[in-house]
């Protein structure tokens, strides 16, 4: 199984949400899991993981979550190689024993090159980085997914998912 999740913020509150599906070109998901998590402290530059990552794993271990690997809306690596991100983050508290991959929309200071990923007609690249998992795969996975767009149809949905519940 494969996890896609993301995260939205209002107030000190946060709105989780996670699509299961079973292939990465499933058009529509098997699964959706929501969670909620209250008491969320602000954003400080530099350290997103230590205000998103609660929230991950709240919906893993709530739903006792056992994906292959578990798609993140950010970076594995900032840097796309050393500099540990959100999904680093993640793939160490899971234990290393599910892969991680980030896809980020918007390109962070210093990603390398070979993250970018081009989808669809766009002339925008995502930012594609993972642990547990050769970045060539990572990103012939994001490339395979369903959807003729630059975001794939079930990162699009979880998306929205999270910004929609109460």
């Amino acid at each position: 199984m494969l996890l896609a999740v993301d995260v939205d913020y209002r107030d000190a509150h946060a709105f989780i949400a996670g699509i299961a599906f079973e292939n990465w070109q499933d058009a529509s998901e098997q699964n959706v899991f929501r969670s909620q998590l209250g008491n969320i402290k602000a954003y400080r530059p530099g350290q997103f993981y230590r205000r998103e990552l609660p929230c991950i794993l709240k919906l893993i271990e709530e739903h006792q979550i056992v994906p292959d690997a578990i798609i993140i809306d950010g970076f594995v690596y900032l840097d796309g190689k050393s500099r540990p991100g959100l999904g680093k983050y993640l793939y160490d508290a899971l234990q290393e024993k599910i892969s991680v991959l980030g896809v980020a929309k918007k390109p962070f200071r210093g990603i390398a090159r070979e993250c970018e990923l081009y989808r669809g007609a766009s002339k925008k690249p995502l930012y594609v980085t993972s642990a547990g998992m050769p970045l060539t795969d990572a990103k012939q996975h994001i490339r395979s997914m369903h959807g003729p767009y630059r975001i794939p149809t079930l990162l699009k949905k979880v998306d929205q998912l999270c910004k929609t519940m109460p």
